[in-house]
């Protein structure tokens, strides 16, 4: 069993870059096309890089053309939750994670089939487990989807 909790900003500020901290904790978004997953091509998952809950898999991503990480849907919906976002004087739906509570990004309906969604999300916001990593990370129960039908 996972403990998905988020320590205090005064830890998370020693643990997470800059970067990572303004996109997490202060609802930033980072730079199109110059952050660590837009163009990420290997299988895995990727997970909250602050409480590290389980949140979308490389089998779901694809290049949306805009600079950012983008996904059909999310690998663990319950982790996921949707808020109003009216900040740019336009409605979005904003996207945070359930358990340490970090901005992710934002979902949109301009996407693929077969969901039609675009979640467009802040690499800062992400941690990048490999598909061979996912057992020693706890996250075993996620292998099977990569493997051969």
């Amino acid at each position: 069993m996972h403990d998905w909790t988020r320590p205090s900003d005064q830890i998370l500020k020693q643990q997470l870059t800059p970067m990572q901290f303004k996109v997490a904790r202060k609802d930033g978004t980072e730079p199109p096309y110059d952050n660590e997953y837009w163009n990420n091509k290997k299988a895995g998952i990727y997970v909250d890089v602050v409480s590290g809950e389980p949140l979308f898999s490389s089998r779901d991503k694809f290049d949306s053309g805009t600079g950012w990480p983008s996904f059909t849907s999310a690998l663990v919906a319950e982790n996921i939750v949707e808020k109003e976002d009216r900040l740019l004087f336009m409605r979005r739906v904003e996207l945070r994670s359930k358990h340490a509570d970090s901005h992710l990004g934002h979902v949109f309906t301009d996407g693929p089939k077969p969901t039609g969604l675009r979640y467009c999300i802040n690499s800062a916001a992400l941690r990048f487990i490999p598909v061979d990593e996912l057992e020693a990370n706890g996250l075993g129960q996620f292998k099977e989807q990569f493997t051969a039908r």
